[in-house]
């Protein structure tokens, strides 16, 4: 999309945020009953399943979303093909041209966006968008980032010239990567990527040479880069900060929000659907994008509808995240669902065990609301069944006891309310919480014989 056309269609999706609940409830309905229509025509694995759920085409406006089958990514996988509603696409296809193109700008067959998630397995998933679904999704994004902007105000923003750096893992065909270069293509900025293993050096020399005035990339990376600014290393005029690809706890929020005086946007995405929600204040909670999906709660499990991308239809998708959804009220700002409570992963979860072989679990994003004077950031070690170590940074040694000392009460108070009073746990602090080099996230859970500094 130009410039012209990007701002027209993104004012045109910004109308929707002043709708009420009904209208999008309305909006929403009517693009769930054509991607379910679009689905059971063209592609063999939904006619299927509608099928033997006992849903005819006839059927399909009729019945709640709720009474469609569900997938997950282990059916993904094995029935891509007849997912797929274009035809001559195979997954052997697209893992041959994913090892033999290395450049993420390149199209698979000249038409189709090809986003990848390994996940904790390394197998790759493919992902597949073509234009629509990509400039549905782009919208989202440019939307997301600019939240609680009038447009004349995004249209004054993107005059002043953005120069945007985004800092994550860059070396692979990444949704985010992919999706933030095509985004501020759009809007007419100028870019750079800083990958997260580049070494501390190039990063100073890069982003003082580049001058960036917007930071986009993963929470634990932008601490990094607000670390070189507060020891004096670099000096930067921040408008607006956006991180993404992992949870942002209101500490690190703050720190971050501290040392930029800038505002401070979180956006939620996946691969399966780059465009989900966005939080611009923890009081407030994410706001989940309806006019774009469907996300529902059923039994503590996650299942996402990705209403805009119909060459690989995700209904009812199983996602691993683990939320609480809230509607709507008369107090809210938007007319969108929000998430609130937990937004991680289900695998990042410490399980412990009594004597008497009873399990309880316990979520390390159940203390991201910790908001302690020097309390930076934090990992996790399980030790054993009954014992666990929580890794502490913070930005002043001299803080340490008092830090110390409110994390061994709230966190009790947390294993208390959860029925963990067997479980013992020691705060152990560490001179920095780095990301992982491979995935270049950090990881919320350590097994006991890794180590950080």
């Amino acid at each position: 999309m130009n410039y012209i056309k990007t701002l027209l269609y993104l004012w045109q999706l910004k109308r929707n945020e002043k709708k009420t609940v009904e209208e999008i409830s309305s909006l929403q309905t009517k693009k769930l009953k054509r991607l379910l229509h679009y689905a059971y025509k063209h592609s063999a694995y939904y006619r299927n399943s509608f099928e033997r759920a006992g849903i005819t085409a006839e059927m399909i406006d009729s019945t709640p979303i709720s009474a469609f089958p569900v997938m997950d990514k282990s059916v993904l996988m094995s029935q891509f093909e007849e997912i797929i509603t274009v035809p001559n696409i195979t997954q052997e296809e697209i893992r041959n041209f994913d090892e033999r193109v290395t450049t993420n700008k390149k199209l698979f067959k000249d038409r189709y966006h090809i986003v990848h998630s390994s996940g904790s397995t390394g197998i790759p998933k493919y992902f597949v968008y073509d234009k629509n679904a990509w400039n549905s999704m782009l919208l989202g994004i440019i939307r997301g980032a600019l939240w609680n902007m009038s447009m004349s105000q995004i249209i004054k923003f993107l005059a002043q010239g953005p120069r945007i750096i985004y800092i994550a893992a860059t070396d692979g065909r990444y949704g985010g990567a992919m999706a933030v270069g095509d985004g501020i293509d759009g809007v007419g900025a100028k870019q750079i990527y800083l990958d997260i293993n580049t070494p501390l050096d190039e990063w100073i020399s890069t982003v003082k040479e580049f001058k960036p005035n917007m930071i986009i990339g993963y929470p634990s990376a932008v601490k990094i880069l607000a670390e070189l600014v507060e020891k004096g290393d670099l000096d930067l005029k921040v408008l607006r900060i956006v991180t993404c690809g992992e949870p942002l706890g209101a500490s690190l929020r703050k720190y971050i929000k501290g040392v930029f005086d800038a505002n401070v946007i979180n956006f939620y995405g996946a691969s399966e659907s780059l465009s989900l929600g966005v939080e611009s204040s923890p009081k407030e909670g994410m706001l989940l994008f309806d006019d774009m999906n469907i996300i529902e709660i059923q039994n503590g499990e996650m299942y996402l509808t990705c209403l805009y991308n119909f060459v690989q239809p995700l209904i009812r998708y199983r996602l691993s995240d683990q939320l609480t959804l809230k509607a709507p009220n008369a107090e809210s700002r938007y007319p969108f669902t929000r998430a609130v409570g937990l937004l991680g992963r289900n695998e990042d979860i410490l399980w412990f065990q009594d004597g008497n072989g009873k399990q309880e679990f316990l979520h390390p994003l159940a203390v991201e609301g910790f908001c302690i004077e020097g309390f930076r950031d934090y990992q996790f070690r399980q030790i054993s069944p009954d014992t666990f170590e929580m890794l502490v940074e913070v930005s002043d040694h001299t803080l340490q006891e008092n830090v110390q000392s409110e994390v061994l009460w709230q966190m009790r108070d947390i294993l208390r309310g959860k029925g963990l009073d067997y479980v013992q746990f020691y705060v152990k602090f560490v001179s920095e919480i780095l990301p992982e080099p491979k995935t270049g996230k950090k990881r919320l859970i350590l097994t006991d014989t890794e180590v950080t500094r």
